[in-house]
């Protein structure tokens, strides 16, 4: 090989090495500015059982907060008891004292905004309306049900997150779930005509 051909040899040797760092450089710039970008619109969703008394009112339910930057797109809701899944929450009904008054919002398919708060399901009672141990009855009963929310940033990375739990679990889809517990439940008025009083009465 004369040293003309060996000069371009090196210069193509050169030019392909220029090429390929090139190209590891657009590719690790990208993969930066998509981290960048997820960061900036990354959503944290905290889901909390919360009992509140006055001097006027008592009440209890569940709390949802997003205190994250980036909006969380919640997917689906799951409730479960002793590992298995409920389709509903009527059963649940019979251990509130009488007289309540009931907000509720439909989750699946919402989505909260970064420093949102919303209740999705919310009893309250004029503080003469229940005991202290019908109280007690209600928050240790509905205690009992995991409520599993499954949500997504704008860029579809998804979680999910219980009740009281700190930090939410990476998943790669969440099911897409057409009814939502808690309107059915709030829907629903018309109370069962069997009571936890009634039952501890017979």
């Amino acid at each position: 090989m004369g040293n003309g051909n060996r000069v371009e040899f090196l210069v193509a040797v050169c030019a392909l090495l220029t090429s390929v760092v090139a190209i590891w450089v657009a590719w690790d710039q990208s993969r930066v500015m998509r981290a960048q970008q997820h960061g900036m619109v990354y959503p944290v969703l905290q889901v909390e059982g919360f009992v509140s008394t006055t001097s006027e009112s008592v009440s209890m339910g569940l709390r949802l907060s997003n205190t994250g930057v980036g909006p969380a797109l919640v997917e689906s809701v799951v409730a479960r008891t002793g590992g298995e899944r409920l389709e509903t929450l009527e059963p649940y009904r019979a251990y509130l004292a009488s007289d309540f008054d009931i907000s509720w919002t439909g989750m699946a398919g919402r989505s909260l905004a970064p420093g949102a708060e919303v209740d999705a399901i919310a009893f309250e009672w004029e503080t003469n309306e229940i005991t202290t141990e019908q109280l007690n009855t209600a928050v240790a009963k509905w205690g009992e049900i995991d409520f599993d929310f499954c949500y997504c940033s704008v860029f579809n990375r998804c979680w999910r997150v219980e009740v009281g739990t700190s930090r939410a679990r990476s998943t790669k889809s969440c099911p897409s779930n057409d009814r939502d517990l808690f309107e059915e439940f709030g829907m629903n008025r018309v109370m069962p005509s069997t009571s936890i009083q009634d039952e501890a009465s017979q």
